[in-house]
């Protein structure tokens, strides 16, 4: 029965702890009664069953947990005792599963996206209370030190509860200024998802498929060409998840992934959210990047990829969002088309400034294009460089793996000699 109630847990922790938010009015007395829920699953489950509906059995726990709490402590201060009766109030437990717009997680999202705090804490605060990732893990994808994070996402809460933030979606005058913010933490969790910041497995298919399942929300209530061009990006990245790691799960490039494995499904519906996102006239970084990847996905294999085309929507993407990464990706485009002595200047030019010094993904690019045009030694430095960087098991796993067919190699070249 622990099985189970951890496959529940993974499964509807955040939503109970959203709902149990709404409430309760609390970040930190929902995330105590989330786990005395818990508590209560793996003691009464064993015996009763598993309910019919979990979800609603462990709102509706965690709810009454809290209210015992608060009247315990009551004695204490009288004031919770009106609390106590204030959340005893009846409500509708059908509305505790009800799927919609207004989703507690969507609301959840954007209390924690709310202008009145820092763009570095929205991220951290949505990452650890809507997505469940810990501490550690938002600290290594933000390349802050696990402390002073969790001292970000703490003062979050407070202001939050400080400042009576309303744990509300927005009116539709409000939408608009509000969406950048969770338009950029909604594509970092996808991204979190899709190519795990560390740990043993390439993908986190919970949190990507989440990410989506948010900006379906997020378009129904705001159907924006950003919205739905960061939709169609993330359904044309995980349309190629199948395809992305070896049954021992191995990382595998895009140029050597089997299509066949691509979703079909995906890829035509986020095809058909791009045509319609660049019919607007509209046109921001994440519709950009979307039509990036359906150029890739039309290709029905690596040498008929339209480089041409990617160049040049990556030069409207420069244009639109400068930035070192996206230099960086129009580098490794144009190597694709003009060849790889054309991309390494790009990208020696990129590093040389210093601002991508400490992202692996450049050493990685640099390595590749210097394999390529026969460079062994500068590409080991580089390789060597982006292992150093790495920590994702796959991933480290194949940069291993190139380091070792360089080696054996030049260890060929040197037994044959000279004259070979």
């Amino acid at each position: 029965m622990s099985k189970t109630v951890e496959a529940v847990y993974r499964a509807e922790s955040r939503r109970v702890f959203a709902t149990l938010i709404r409430l309760l009015g609390d970040f930190d007395l929902a995330e105590e009664a989330l786990h005395e829920a818990f508590r209560a699953a793996l003691e009464q489950w064993p015996h009763d069953g598993v309910p019919v509906n979990p979800r609603a059995w462990l709102v509706s726990a965690g709810r009454f947990k809290a209210i015992d709490g608060i009247r315990k402590n009551a004695r204490f201060d009288p004031l919770d005792e009106d609390a106590a009766e204030t959340l005893a109030a009846p409500e509708d437990p059908a509305s505790w599963d009800r799927e919609g717009i207004e989703d507690d997680r969507l609301r959840l999202i954007f209390t924690c996206c709310h202008p009145a705090l820092p763009p570095d804490a929205q991220v951290a605060l949505t990452l650890r209370e809507v997505c469940g990732l810990t501490t550690e893990e938002i600290a290594h994808a933000f390349l802050t030190p696990a402390p002073t994070l969790a001292q970000r996402i703490v003062r979050a809460k407070n202001k939050i509860r400080d400042a009576k933030i309303p744990y509300q979606v927005p009116t539709q005058d409000e939408l608009q200024d509000r969406l950048d913010s969770v338009l950029r933490v909604i594509y970092l969790v996808f991204n979190e998802g899709y190519a795990a910041s560390s740990g043993t497995t390439l993908t986190r298919h919970d949190l990507s498929g989440e990410a989506i399942r948010l900006a379906r929300l997020l378009a129904g209530l705001l159907p924006e060409p950003e919205v739905m061009g960061l939709l169609a990006l993330m359904l044309l990245h995980e349309s190629r998840r199948a395809a992305r790691a070896s049954p021992t799960g191995d990382l595998i490039l895009l140029e050597d992934q089997d299509r066949s494995l691509w979703s079909r499904e995906m890829i035509a519906e986020g095809t058909a959210l791009v045509e319609r996102a660049l019919a607007t006239r509209r046109i921001g970084p994440y519709t950009l990047q979307a039509a990036i990847s359906a150029v890739h996905a039309e290709a029905p294999d690596a040498a008929a990829t339209d480089w041409n085309q990617i160049v040049g929507l990556y030069d409207v993407l420069a244009r639109v969002e400068p930035s070192p990464v996206v230099e960086l990706n129009r580098a490794v485009a144009v190597a694709m088309r003009d060849g790889p002595d054309a991309g390494l200047a790009l990208v020696d030019s990129i590093l040389a400034r210093g601002v991508l010094s400490d992202y692996r993904l450049a050493h990685a690019a640099r390595a590749d294009l210097c394999r390529r045009l026969g460079k062994k030694s500068e590409a080991r430095v580089s390789y060597e460089r982006a292992l150093a960087l790495a920590r994702q098991e796959p991933e480290r796993r194949f940069l291993e793996r190139r380091l070792a067919e360089i080696k054996a190699e030049g260890e060929r070249r040197k037994a044959e000699g000279p004259d070979a």
